[in-house]
């Protein structure tokens, strides 16, 4: 897996999935359970979709 999610995308993740994950925790709907994808994404630096699609965040791996 080539990394493609560079690091303001990999802290927006971070953050949107911990907050996510607490509201689902605290009482939020099922859905906010969502917030595992975006802080696995970001965590691993690498977003399936953004392969599918051609998106690449990440300076490092452009080259």
């Amino acid at each position: 897996m080539k990394t493609n999610v560079g690091g303001i995308d990999k802290i927006l993740r971070i953050l949107v999935g911990v907050a996510l994950i607490a509201w689902a925790l605290f009482g939020g709907p099922v859905w906010a359970w969502i917030g595992i994808l975006p802080l696995v994404t970001g965590l691993m630096g690498w977003c399936p979709a953004y392969m599918l699609i051609g998106v690449n965040t990440c300076p490092l791996s452009k080259k």
